[in-house]
This record gives structure tokens, sequence and C-alpha cells, in this order.
């Protein structure tokens, strides 16, 4: 099974890249965010078409959303309502091997550009939303096996950005950021499962600006997107991908995705 997440910064401007995206990598199931569509304009027809006929999805007008496009039946989890209030989290139970696994989409705050909660409303949302989401993982799903992906718009370690020196006073990386999501990560014990295959003192990035006249060139990336798993489920997982060339597809996301196979 693979597994994909990606933040496509619009589903419907770029549906027909989705889909070259599903097939040419035989994605199984595809966590989207920023779908940016309210439910009744989705394109599940579209989808459903291509071959992924189990869909699930919550979003809103211009802004958020999130979608879960499967070849294989999900099971919609509706326990995330305290998590969504702003078309960020959705979930199902997919059934891999024998057993039933969990599995989360989550897009996490920006957080605008000011970092710091009293000056700047959307870091602070973006604070106490990570604050939630280890809040909440830490009170439910005890005895589940679960999958993490998204967007979760910090990127942790030293060489998940191009220069940390430069980027700790900048949102995404700032250390109160950090903290933060290695709270939610420990919330569980996840495994961040990039860094189970690559190694910490490697660079790697999901993220270029679109900022970048030549984003190969001046490589100025970040480790925004991840999957993380419990430990159970992280030993099964076999392969681990980022398709930086979708970062040249037309009408580029500005985030490519990111891959697991199971």
């Amino acid at each position: 099974m693979r597994i994909a997440t990606w933040n496509i910064n619009s589903v419907r401007l770029r549906a027909e890249t989705v889909k070259k995206f599903l097939l040419e990598h035989d994605i199984d199931i595809l966590c989207l965010q920023e779908t940016k569509v309210v439910d009744e304009l989705f394109p599940k027809d579209f989808f459903e078409a291509a071959g992924y006929k189990h869909l699930l999805f919550s979003g809103e007008k211009s802004y958020n959303g999130v979608a879960i496009i499967s070849r294989q039946k999900l099971e919609p989890d509706r326990k995330l309502e305290v998590v969504n209030k702003d078309k960020r989290h959705i979930s199902a139970k997919v059934t891999i091997g024998k057993k039933k696994v969990e599995l989360h989409n989550i897009y996490i705050p920006a957080g605008g550009d000011i970092p710091d909660p009293k000056l700047n409303s959307k870091f602070e949302h973006k604070l106490n939303y990570n604050k939630e989401l280890a809040k909440w993982f830490a009170g439910n799903s005890k005895k589940e096996e679960i999958i993490v992906v998204g967007d979760f718009n910090i990127a942790p370690y030293e060489h998940d950005v191009w220069s940390h020196k430069q980027l700790l006073t900048v949102v995404s990386h700032t250390p109160i950021e950090v903290e933060l999501l290695e709270k939610f990560r420990q919330s569980r014990d996840f495994v961040d499962i990039a860094r189970q295959f690559i190694p910490h003192t490697e660079k790697l990035y999901s993220w270029w600006s679109y900022r970048n006249q030549d984003w190969r060139k001046s490589n100025r990336g970040r480790r925004l997107d991840h999957i993380w798993a419990t430990e159970g489920t992280a030993g099964k997982i076999k392969k681990f991908e980022i398709i930086k060339d979708a970062r040249d597809y037309t009408q580029p996301s500005d985030h490519v995705p990111v891959i697991v196979e199971l």
C-alpha cells in the first residue's frame, strides 16, 4: 500500500495534476491539504472516474480544507470536531493487511509572519492548535495503530531548513513552534518516518517558496510536510519518498508530495 500527503493549494485548480500524480506513482491513498473548496463543489466525480471511489473531505471557500482520496474503503471517524472547527483535520480507519489503522490528515495553521502571539493572532492560533492536537492524541486512540500525515507548517530540525540560524526567528522554525510540535509527536510517541529513512545530518525539504525565481538553484526549502506513525505501524513502512520533481509541474503547488509504502 502506498500512502501520500500533499498540500495542493486548491484541488479544483490542480485536479488534473493530482490525477497525474495518483496514476504515475500508483498511490492507494492520498491525503490533501489546503483544498480551498466547499464540500458541495469538491471534484468527487472526477476522482471517482479515475478509480478513486472512496473519498472524504471537509472544506470551506478559499481557505483550509482537507481530503482523503482512496482506492479502498474508508471508515469515517467523526470524533474530531474538537480540532476541526476550521476544516483542518479529517480521519478515517483503513485496513492494512489484517489490521485497521487510524489515518489522520492534518493541516496545521501557517501562523502569519510575526512570531509573537501577543502581536499576531494567527501565530497564537497556530500555537494553540498544536497544544490542542497534543492533548487530543494523548487522550484518545490509545489502542489504535495510527498514521498521521499532513502539512504541519513547521520544520522541526536543523537540516529541515536551508539555514537553521537565519530561520530561527522566522515562522515555521522558531523554537516555540518546534517545542510544541515535539510535544504533539510525543503525545503518542510517533515515529517521524522521514528521519527513520534519511539521517538528521542530511538536508530534506518538501516546500519551496513561489518567491524564488529558480527554486532548484536557490534551494531555499523547508520540510513542512510530514508522515508520522505509531511504532508498530512505523515498522511496516518499507519505503519513503519526496517527489521533488512535482515542484516543476505545470501550475505547481509550492509543496511537493511525500509518500510512504507499507
